[in-house]
């Protein structure tokens, strides 16, 4: 199938930005509560282990719902689901605003991821068949820079709307977001060609799916298990539902999950390259404050500063990415921008016990610009390594290894770091993040200009 006559040009710009908006919201809401959850606590009178559910939880429903919402939305319409996911996040939000008990806010944090995995991959899919070929690199990379900085203004927006009305701000303030992004959407988001089927929509694949993805991403949290033998146990559970998934959906005429897709090589390889660099990026962040915070002098603060500069050069690079993408092919910028990320990261590991500040600082900006160069052309192979009309699918699969790479990076550090074990841990993390970064290079050497 062809894909769609790309719209016109002006059109393109606003369906970029009703995504971008629309994308915004996840990272947004992924970062912003963190800055509220000593606020929640005290109110409710929780531990602290019993509130960090709210981060834990929202992170391992996005990643096991996207895919079946790319699925959906194939079938459905995206702009359908687009609109309905925002409506959705618009209620869990005052939801969420309005809970009387840690217990409510939970399950109005979980309805917002819900909506958000509804609407996030059908963004991208919507991208995919509108855009024209020769400018997805440079579309995409505006959309990166985007989530980039959402993820980045999440914290200090959090903390400003704390101190002027409290902590249920943060779940209000989304609210202005979304409703000038429905008006746009409503009147710019296009209605595309529907996937015909003559299969029923596979839910039993759905539903294994979700038992697979959530189980394994709670047991990588390691906060749901109660001893090594019940952990074990539940790992090979879900090996075995995992093997019983994927041979179901390997053989059904019209799967929800497609596994045939990593029988393309770019395909696999950009979800390989994305899940490790993601891994090595967010266990980048969480391991610096640990560090610092194990060094006398050192503030929150002063390292919500120090990792600013990685962020910063992430949402500069992240168009520059796309231009070249759409210059030279997918493949090399990808790999260049990896290996730079994985250059940035090896200069962060000499910081030495007196944590040397230009090294921390010069090796974080390197893997930021690493970052930003590499971000447009993994995503945009990844969708476009399949047929447009299961790009829904792809980039519910894409944003899931995204998430993947993530909620395993935080689960391996408290075991490789350790607590108070200072410059001697963080060399084992280093270790660690910097052979997770060099994989991705070389899963990024298999992708194809033109798959």
């Amino acid at each position: 199938m062809l894909d769609k006559k790309p719209e016109p040009a002006f059109r393109v710009g606003w369906i970029l930005t009703t995504v971008a908006l629309t994308t915004m919201l996840a990272p947004l809401n992924s970062t912003m509560i963190g800055v509220a959850l000593p606020l929640v606590t005290a109110e409710f009178s929780v531990g602290l282990g019993e509130s960090g559910w709210l981060v834990i939880a929202y992170l391992i429903v996005m990643a096991s719902l996207q895919p079946v919402a790319g699925k959906l939305g194939d079938r459905l319409g995206h702009r359908r689901m687009i609109l309905g996911g925002l409506v959705y996040f618009s209620f869990a939000s005052i939801g969420a605003a309005l809970a009387p008990s840690l217990y409510w806010l939970l399950a109005f944090r979980i309805q917002q991821a819900i909506a958000g995995a509804i609407a996030l991959p059908n963004g991208t899919a919507i991208m995919r068949q509108v855009v024209p070929a020769e400018e997805r690199g440079r579309r995409f990379g505006l959309v990166g820079a985007a989530v980039t900085l959402a993820a980045a203004a999440g914290p200090p927006l959090g903390g400003i709307m704390i101190e002027w009305v409290g902590w249920r701000a943060v779940f209000f303030v989304n609210l202005f977001l979304i409703l000038p992004t429905l008006v746009l959407g409503w009147r710019f988001l296009p209605v595309l060609e529907k996937r015909a089927s003559d299969h029923t929509f596979d839910w039993p694949g759905a539903l294994m799916l979700l038992l697979v993805l959530a189980g394994g991403a709670g047991m990588l949290t390691g906060q749901m298990v109660a001893g090594t033998a019940f952990q074990a146990g539940g790992f090979c559970i879900i090996i075995v539902l995992a093997v019983l998934f994927l041979r179901r959906e390997w053989y059904h005429p019209d799967p929800v999950f497609q596994p045939r897709f990593f029988r393309r090589r770019t395909f696999a390889a950009v979800n390989v390259a994305i899940s490790l660099s993601n891994l090595a990026m967010y266990t980048t962040f969480l391991v610096i404050p640990l560090l610092l915070a194990d060094a006398p002098g050192w503030s929150s603060a002063e390292a919500g500063l120090i990792l600013s500069v990685m962020w910063a050069p992430t949402v500069v690079c992240a168009p520059l990415g796309g231009r070249l993408a759409d210059r030279f092919g997918r493949r090399w910028p990808t790999v260049g921008g990896l290996s730079i990320f994985l250059l940035g990261l090896w200069v962060v590991s000499g910081i030495g016990a007196e944590i040397a500040l230009p090294i921390l600082v010069g090796g974080l900006s390197l893997a930021g610009v690493g970052l930003g160069l590499s971000s447009a052309g993994m995503q945009t192979a990844a969708v476009e390594s399949v047929p447009s009309r299961e790009a829904g699918v792809a980039a519910g699969i894409f944003s899931t290894s995204r998430y993947i790479g993530s909620i395993a990076g935080s689960s391996v550090l408290p075991l490789i770091y350790g607590a108070g074990a200072g410059i001697g841990g963080f060399d084992r993390v280093l270790f660690m993040v910097l052979v997770a970064a060099f994989v991705a290079v070389l899963a990024s050497l298999l992708i194809e200009d033109e798959p």
